[in-house]
């Protein structure tokens, strides 16, 4: 769907990036695009634009909303109320 929107709306792929990104600068890294970092901002990203996922009815707004919502409460706020294990590392190991 995010393929048929891209032709859809004449969007720009951009330049394809020749380089090691490992051995950019800092200021040349400013310029690459990236995507989102974590589960929670890609949600977030779908949250603020999925119009079109709803083109041609594949998808409802009701679904995305469930999705969105599924993955938040039963991904994102579990692992929140858990101490990640390099948090017992770093306090509780000898």
């Amino acid at each position: 769907m995010a393929q048929i929107d891209g032709i859809k709306n004449k969007l720009d792929p951009g330049k394809p990036l020749d380089k090691n990104i490992y051995e950019l600068d800092s200021e040349e890294l400013k310029s690459v695009p990236s995507t989102p970092g974590s589960l929670k901002d890609s949600l977030e990203a779908l949250r603020k634009d999925h119009d079109y996922l709803l083109e041609g009815g594949v998808f409802s707004e009701e679904l995305i909303q469930t999705w969105i919502d599924y993955k938040t409460a039963n991904e994102i706020d579990e692992i929140a109320l858990r101490p990640h294990p390099h948090e017992f590392h770093l306090y509780y190991d000898s």
